[in-house]
């Protein structure tokens, strides 16, 4: 249940994202529900591969390129996607750094909803 309100909540959060910044442009809620799914299942897959590759520029930027890192999942997503686009890489930073800050108030209300007992 709570995967799925997680889910649900993204694309939500992915949408106002795209209200909130005109570089991130999302066609309709079925489209924010496959980026949400797709973005997610990058962060999963690709996004530890990347941090590996990359620690060594990390550690020099103090942890600093793990935001472009966030970028290139989100314009990879844009880039397989139909209904969901960004405006090149800085749109992609900016709206991956909404998102995430999003995503964070959202990881913050479903832990206090859904608290293991």
């Amino acid at each position: 249940m709570k995967i799925l309100l997680k889910w649900l909540l993204s694309a939500a959060a992915l949408l106002c994202v795209a209200y909130i910044y005109s570089g991130v442009q999302v066609q309709s809620f079925g489209s924010a529900l496959i980026a949400a799914f797709v973005i997610g299942l990058f962060n999963a897959v690709l996004r530890p591969v990347l941090v590996l590759l990359t620690l060594p520029v990390t550690v020099v930027t103090v942890g600093l390129f793990l935001f472009v890192i966030n970028a290139l999942m989100f314009w990879a997503a844009a880039g397989v996607l139909d209904g969901f686009h960004v405006n090149g890489f800085g749109a992609a930073l900016l709206g991956s750094l909404i998102y995430s800050a999003l995503g964070l108030v959202i990881e913050s209300a479903l832990g206090g909803l859904f608290t293991k007992q």
